[in-house]
C-alpha cells in the first residue's frame, strides 16, 4: 500500500471535515483499513483450501464452500471500504472546482474583482449539500454491507463444524472451517466499527442541519431587527412634526385662558411655521 498517498488523502479530507468527520476518518483508516490490510487478509488467507469436508466425492467440497461462503469476507470488506471512502473525495473535488473557478475569475477580471466565494472550503451553498449527501451515502453503504454480512452468513458467528447436504454430496457431509474463533473476532470487530461510523455520520448530519437552522433563525432575526430600525427612522420626522403642532396648540390655549372674564377675546393668528402667536 502507498502510505504517502494515504497520508495525503487523509490530510486533504480532514481539511474540510467537521470534528465528527475527523473522528470518522481516523476510525476508518486506523481501525478498518489498517486492520483489514495487516491482519484480516492473513487470517482468511486461502480460505477455500483450508475448508475441509470428510468426503472424497468430486465437486462436493466446492459446492459446500460456495453454499456457506457465497462471497469472501475479505472481498466484501474491500468493496465496503472502497464505497465508503470514495464519497469523501467528492468534497475535495468540489472544493478544487471552486478554487479553479476563483482563479479563472481573477484571471479574467483582475485581482481586485468581486470574489465568487468568500471561502471556497467553507460549507455553504452547493458544497454543504455535497457534504451532507456524501454522509447519507456512507450511512447507506455501511448499513447495507452490515446487513449483507448478516444475511449471507446467517449471523456473525463462525461454527467450527457445518453440515452440508448440497448435491452432488452423497449424504450429509461434515465440513470444518479453519480458524473460526479468529474469523469471528475480526468479523465482529469490523461490524462494530461500521456501526460506530454510522453513528458518527448521523451525529454529523444532525450537527450540520442544526447549525444551518440556527444560522437561518439568526439571519431572520437580524432582518426583522433591521426592518424595525428602518421603520423607526422613517417615522422619526413625522413624530417630530406632530410634537411641534401639539406645542403650538398648547400655547394658544394658555393665551386664551389669560383673557379676563367679560372682555371680548381678541382674535389671534397662529404662525405655525415660526411657532409664534400674534394678535390681529
Amino acid at each position: 500500500m502507498n502510505w504517502a498517498f494515504l497520508q495525503g488523502l487523509l490530510s486533504g479530507v480532514n481539511k474540510y471535515s467537521t470534528a465528527f468527520g475527523r473522528v470518522w476518518l481516523s476510525i476508518v483508516f486506523l481501525f478498518r483499513v489498517m486492520v483489514f490490510v495487516v491482519a484480516a487478509e492473513k487470517v482468511w488467507g486461502d480460505e477455500q483450501k483450508d475448508f475441509k469436508c470428510n468426503t472424497a466425492q468430486p465437486g462436493c467440497h466446492n459446492v459446500c464452500y460456495d453454499h456457506f461462503f457465497p462471497v469472501s469476507h475479505v472481498r466484501l470488506w474491500a468493496l465496503q471500504l472502497i464505497f465508503v471512502t470514495c464519497p469523501s473525495l467528492l468534497v475535495v473535488m468540489h472544493v478544487t472546482y471552486r478554487e479553479e473557478r476563483e482563479k479563472k475569475n481573477k484571471a479574467k477580471h483582475g485581482e481586485n474583482c468581486r470574489r465568487l466565494y468568500a471561502n471556497p472550503g467553507k460549507k455553504r451553498g452547493g458544497l454543504w449539500w455535497t457534504y451532507v449527501l456524501t454522509l447519507v451515502f456512507k450511512i447507506g453503504v455501511d448499513t447495507v454491507f452490515v446487513y449483507l454480512i448478516y444475511y449471507m452468513y446467517e449471523g456473525y458467528d463462525f461454527p467450527s463444524l457445518v453440515k452440508c447436504v448440497e448435491a452432488p454430496c452423497p449424504n450429509t457431509v461434515d465440513c470444518f472451517i479453519a480458524r473460526p474463533t479468529e474469523k469471528r473476532i475480526f468479523t465482529l470487530f469490523m461490524v462494530v466499527t461500521s456501526m460506530v461510523c454510522i453513528l458518527l455520520s448521523i451525529f454529523e448530519i444532525v450537527y450540520l442541519v442544526g447549525k444551518k437552522c440556527r444560522e437561518g433563525v439568526v439571519k431572520l432575526h437580524d432582518q426583522h431587527r433591521s426592518h424595525q430600525n428602518q421603520q423607526a427612522r422613517d417615522l422619526g420626522p413625522s413624530l417630530a412634526g406632530g410634537k411641534s403642532g401639539n406645542l403650538v396648540e398648547a400655547n394658544t390655549l394658555r393665551l386664551v385662558e389669560k383673557v379676563q372674564p367679560g372682555t371680548p377675546a381678541p382674535s389671534y393668528s397662529v404662525a405655525v411655521a415660526s411657532d409664534e402667536v400674534t394678535p390681529r
